[in-house]
C-alpha cells in the first residue's frame, strides 16, 4: 500500500512538495479552496487583458532550473523565458529616471553617471553580493530550519560581520546619491522587511537583481503553475479544486490522521500544509496549536498590498515592463507600514505593463496595468480608501509620464487586506508572509514540523526559508526530504 499524503493548498510551496512526494512514490493529494491551482500566483482575464493577480517578478531563474532538473526537464520544456532590458526603471520624478539594464556593465555605467567613482564601489559591493549569494542558495536555504547549528560553517563565521551590520548601513556608508540608496535596498523589500532591520548578509538579493536579472515568462507568471502542475500530475498527483479543507484530524495519541474537506473526511498518513500557517493551525483543536495567537502578534510580517488591475485602450508612453515610483520618501512610507501602522500618506508604488514586452498580455493597441502599494497587514479596507488611492497613484502616474490617462480606462479591479484574507485566509491579509529579520531566519521562524501533532507538515512563506517564489520552491523541497525520511525510516 503506498502512503497517502493530503496538501491543503496549492501554491508553489504545495506544488513543489507534491512532486518531490510523488516522485518518491507515496500517493499525493492536494487540495485546493480555490477553483484555480497556484495559490496566490491566479491570473484575471477580462475583455482580452490578462493580469497576474499575484507574483510579477521573476528572479533567480537558476532556482527555477534546479527544480525543473529534479525531474528530469528544464525551463525552456515548460515555457518561453525572456530576460528583461531594461529589468525596471526607477521613477523619482517628471523626465527623472534610472533603468536597470540587462548587464552588469550597463548597470556600473548607469550608477558611475549618476555618482562619480560608484562604479568601483558597486564592483566591489557587487563581488560581495554574489559571493553571500552563491553561500545562501547552494548551501544555507536548503537547511530545514531545526537547529541554530546549520547557520554555523567555516564559511559563515567567516561572514560573522554580515550578520552584525543591516544593508541601510552598509549602502549608507559607501554611496552617497540618494537614488543608488534607494536603488540599492530595493531588493531587500522582496524579504519583507526594512533595509534597517535587514542584515547585511542579505546584500545577495542584489546579486538576485543586478546578477542574475528580471525574467518574464511568455504569458505571464502563471505559465509556472502550469509547468509544476504538469510535472506534478506527470508523477501521479491527483489534484482537488473548490476543496475547502475545514479541520485536521488528530487522533487520541496525537497524529494526524486525515482533514476534512466540504466536510467529508479524508484519510492520510501525512497531512502537509501550504496554506497559511496560522491558519492552518485554527483548524486543530487549541491544545495542539503550537504557536500562541500572542507569538503571531509579535511577529514581524511582511506587507500587505493594495492592488490594481487596470485595462487601458491605448499604449502608454514612457513605461517598461516593471517600474518602481519612488517619487516620495521611502523612510516615511516605511514608517507607515512597519513602525506605526497606518496608510501612508504619500506612498511609492509599482508599475506593471506586461503587455510592453508580452502582447499576449493584452489586446492590439491597448495595455495591461498592474498597480501595487505596499501597507501594512491589517489595517483597515474599505472601498473609499481603495478609491482614495487609485486616484492619487493614476494622478501621480499621469503627471510622471506626462500622458493622460484615465480617461483611456476601460475598467479597474482591486485586491487589498480583506481579499488576501478571504481568498487566501492570510493572517492579517499580509501578501508576502512572514519577514525575514535577523530574528525571523532560519531555526527562528516556524518549523517546518507541527512540535504538537505527529504527522503534521508546514510549507511556504510563513516557515524556512522565507517569503518569494524561489524560497516556496526550495520550501517543498525541503518539507518532502523531511517527510520521506519520516516515511522511509518507519517502513
Amino acid at each position: 500500500m503506498k502512503r497517502k499524503i493530503a496538501i491543503i493548498g496549492s501554491g508553489f510551496s504545495s506544488l513543489s512538495a507534491a512532486s518531490y512526494l510523488a516522485k518518491q512514490n507515496f500517493e499525493v493529494h492536494v487540495f485546493e479552496k480555490n477553483s484555480t491551482l497556484g495559490g496566490r500566483a491566479r491570473q484575471l482575464k477580462k475583455d482580452g487583458f490578462t493580469f497576474d493577480m499575484g507574483p510579477s517578478w521573476y528572479w533567480m531563474p537558476d532556482v527555477f532550473e534546479s527544480f525543473y532538473n529534479d525531474f528530469g526537464t528544464t525551463t525552456s520544456d515548460l515555457y518561453e523565458l525572456e530576460r528583461l532590458d531594461p529589468g525596471y526603471q526607477v521613477v523619482f520624478g517628471e523626465k527623472e529616471s534610472i533603468s536597470i539594464g540587462d548587464s552588469l556593465e550597463k548597470i556600473y555605467e548607469v550608477f558611475e553617471q549618476e555618482e562619480t567613482g560608484s562604479q568601483k564601489k558597486l564592483e566591489r559591493f557587487m563581488a560581495s553580493a554574489k559571493e553571500n549569494y552563491d553561500i545562501a542558495i547552494k548551501d544555507l536555504v536548503y537547511r530545514p530550519g531545526i537547529s541554530p547549528l546549520e547557520l554555523v560553517t567555516p564559511v559563515t563565521i567567516k561572514k560573522i560581520n554580515y550578520f552584525l551590520s543591516t544593508i541601510k548601513k552598509d549602502v549608507y556608508k559607501e554611496f552617497k546619491s540618494p537614488k543608488l540608496r534607494q536603488i540599492l535596498q530595493f531588493p531587500v523589500l522582496f524579504l519583507g522587511a526594512k533595509p534597517s532591520n535587514t542584515p547585511s548578509f542579505y546584500n545577495f538579493m542584489n546579486w538576485a537583481d543586478f546578477g542574475l536579472g528580471t525574467w518574464h515568462p511568455k504569458n505571464g507568471m502563471y505559465r509556472i503553475v502550469e509547468g509544476m502542475v504538469q510535472i506534478a500530475e506527470s508523477l501521479g498527483v491527483v489534484f482537488h479544486t473548490n476543496a475547502s479543507v475545514e479541520k485536521i484530524q488528530v487522533n487520541s495519541s496525537g497524529k494526524a490522521e486525515g482533514i476534512v474537506v466540504n466536510g467529508d473526511l479524508i484519510d492520510a498518513d501525512i497531512v502537509l500544509s501550504g496554506a497559511d500557517y496560522h491558519h492552518t493551525e485554527t483548524l486543530l483543536d487549541q491544545s495542539y496549536r503550537a504557536y500562541s495567537e500572542s507569538y503571531w502578534d509579535k511577529k514581524v510580517f511582511a506587507p500587505s498590498s493594495l492592488l490594481f488591475y487596470v485595462g487601458v485602450n491605448k499604449k502608454v508612453r514612457d513605461v517598461h515592463h516593471h517600474n518602481l515610483f519612488f517619487d516620495v520618501d521611502f523612510d516615511t512610507h516605511a514608517q507607515a507600514i512597519y513602525d506605526t501602522p497606518k496608510w501612508p500618506e504619500k506612498p511609492l508604488f509599482y508599475a506593471n505593463f506586461p503587455s510592453v514586452t508580452d502582447p499576449s498580455m493584452a489586446p492590439e493597441g491597448k495595455e495591461a496595468c498592474f498597480l501595487l502599494i505596499p501597507i501594512a497587514p491589517g489595517i483597515e479596507d474599505t472601498s473609499a480608501l481603495r478609491s482614495h488611492y487609485y486616484d492619487l497613484v493614476m494622478s501621480r502616474l499621469e503627471k510622471l509620464t506626462g500622458q493622460n490617462l484615465k480617461k483611456h480606462v476601460e475598467f479597474v479591479e482591486s485586491f487589498c487586506v480583506n481579499d488576501f484574507v478571504k481568498e487566501y485566509n492570510s493572517y492579517k491579509g499580509n501578501a508576502y508572509g512572514l519577514a525575514n529579520t535577523l530574528l525571523q531566519t532560519a531555526f527562528l521562524r516556524p518549523k517546518l514540523k507541527s512540535k504538537k501533532v505527529n504527522d503534521l507538515y508546514f510549507t511556504g512563506q510563513l516557515t524556512v526559508p522565507g517569503p518569494g517564489v524561489p524560497p516556496a520552491l526550495i520550501s517543498g523541497k525541503l518539507v518532502a526530504d523531511l517527510i520521506s525520511k519520516k516515511l522511509n525510516l518507519s517502513d
